[in-house]
């Protein structure tokens, strides 16, 4: 599902070159259950980006779906991020004059779909996330934990082949992180490959296999037995 091979990724800051990722070599396969850790500055969420297309890489390769990620137009980057990639992140990014639902729906309109019937499945979507009643509430209404499966119900709804979620339990108390996370591993079980970048060590050992950043190299690269 996705394959990198001697990845390197700097950034230019004024005469100031920082070089982030350091060479990687990573193969994740169809179905799994990861987490990214690392502290601050080892390219966790700049590898996370480069997986979402949301940035480029310098130097090496990165396959998504058999497919070079490389010299993309912005039309083609943007229809593997509507079709291939779903993204959570610690923020929420929802937009707060939408409802739930609109909020859900909202990469079915991208994708040119009618009004009524993304909404249709926007609500589908909410109701497997245990919040259906929740969607005519506006973000402002909601806890951290209803925004939270807003997004990942958003995520989801283009039936993308990888969800990428960065710190999604960072902004959520504790007993609220655990239930994102078993939601995580529920989603899981139906094939989606998911990425899960974290601080956490209770988080990353809900996953099954935790990768290790350090100074943009991987330190360490365990399977779980979960």
């Amino acid at each position: 599902m996705i394959e990198i091979k001697g990845l390197h990724k700097s950034y230019v800051t004024g005469n100031n070159k920082l070089h982030v990722l350091k060479g990687l070599d990573l193969v994740i396969e169809q179905g799994e259950l990861v987490s990214v850790m690392g502290s601050s500055g080892s390219g966790k969420s700049t590898l996370l980006n480069v997986l979402g297309i949301l940035d480029s890489y310098d130097v090496g390769s990165y396959k998504l779906n058999d497919t070079i990620m490389s010299n993309l137009t912005e039309k083609k980057a943007a229809y593997f991020r509507n079709n291939m990639i779903g993204f959570v992140f610690q923020s929420f990014n929802l937009i707060s004059f939408k409802n739930a639902m609109e909020n859900v729906a909202l990469p079915l309109y991208y994708q040119g779909v009618g009004r009524k019937k993304r909404n249709k499945i926007a609500l589908d979507y909410l109701d497997k996330m245990g919040i259906k009643d929740w969607a005519e509430h506006m973000p402002n209404e909601l806890s951290g934990g209803q925004k939270q499966r807003v997004a990942i119900a958003r995520a989801m709804i283009s039936n993308p082949k990888v969800i990428l979620a960065d710190e999604p339990t960072g902004a959520l108390d504790s007993a609220t992180s655990l239930e994102v996370m078993d939601l995580f591993r529920e989603i899981n079980k139906s094939g989606i490959t998911i990425i899960i970048v974290t601080h956490e060590k209770d988080i990353s050992e809900k996953t099954n296999r935790i990768i290790h950043l350090t100074d943009g190299i991987i330190e360490s690269d365990i399977i779980l037995k979960n």
